[in-house]
């Protein structure tokens, strides 16, 4: 399925987003709950992997899983860090006779310890790159890559951060699936600036419901987005994991509400694979009515 396909005037495109559990334990809750998360039908579910590439083989056993048991589409992440572009081919071939549809082409964090990323010798510098090889020796690959609402933290301004999204979207990206952020405002200026530079692929919000406020702090300071003070404040009310739970669900689900309102084409859960946050939001959504139940 072409991965356009799924953003159609008139419909939501839905897509999940794991990691690979580190024990066998963490791997059986992670099947039940895509089991659950199941019900709302969506599009595609991606999975990510540890720091440069760490457990990209459990990366893709995961997506084997979700192939075989569920019957959806599946998505790879990548990035370049700690690759050269001959291991970059390898994984590629590798996601290409497993069957994987997507790759989520990223350039991706230094590694810990670092402050700046380093090209790799023999790698890449930049996801437009990355982009750019998939679609020329891989084209049977859809291709995700992201955006940063607030701007990403290395670039110099909004504008440079657009002119380095266009890259990738001219090298051959399908859709673009934003950071997590908190404020609408961010995204939707976001997508006027996308616009206004001529970015016409679906630019989807990427959800991250809040559970613990620790979590999210830690969380955002890594990737430089901001929690609005209204929001925190109301999480400090009490400090209590049910409280915080039911805050952070929520705020996403008022955040879901007004975008489905403007017409966005899709939402992009980062699920953390904790997924009880994610089904409650569908569920205050209605979304279930708006996706064809695929039982996994």
């Amino acid at each position: 399925m072409n991965l356009a396909n799924f953003y159609q005037p008139g419909r939501l495109g839905l897509s999940y987003e794991l990691f690979p559990p580190k024990t066998p334990k963490g791997d059986r809750l992670l099947a039940e709950q895509v089991q659950q998360l199941m019900q709302f039908a969506p599009d595609f579910i991606t999975c990510t992997y540890g720091a440069g590439g760490s457990t990209r083989d459990k990366t893709l056993e995961i997506l084997d899983h979700v192939q075989q048991h569920c019957r959806v589409p599946v998505a790879s992440h990548l990035t370049v860090v700690g690759s050269t572009v001959e291991q970059l081919r390898e994984y590629l071939e590798s996601a290409r006779q497993q069957g994987i549809n997507y790759i989520v082409a990223l350039r991706g964090d230094p590694p810990a310890g670092s402050d700046s990323f380093v090209q790799t010798a023999g790698g890449l510098g930049y996801a437009n790159e990355l982009v750019e090889l998939v679609r020329r020796e891989f084209g049977g690959f859809g291709i995700v890559v992201a955006g940063y609402p607030e701007t990403h933290r290395e670039a110099p301004g909004p504008e440079a951060d657009i002119v380095n999204l266009r890259r990738k979207v001219d090298a051959g990206a399908d859709v673009i699936v934003t950071q997590l952020f908190y404020d609408n405002g961010d995204f939707f200026r976001f997508v006027d600036r996308s616009l206004k530079a001529g970015i016409t692929k679906p630019i989807v919000p990427g959800i991250l419901p809040v559970t613990s406020l620790n979590q999210i702090q830690r969380i955002t300071s890594m990737c430089g987005a901001k929690l609005p003070g209204s929001f925190v404040s109301r999480l400090q009310q009490q400090d209590d994991a049910d409280w915080q739970f039911q805050v952070g669900v929520e705020w996403a689900t008022r955040q879901c509400e007004e975008m489905m309102n403007q017409g966005i084409p899709g939402i992009h859960f980062y699920v953390l694979n904790q997924s009880p946050a994610t089904l409650k939001i569908l569920s205050n959504l209605n979304a279930e009515s708006l996706r064809e139940t695929k039982p996994c």
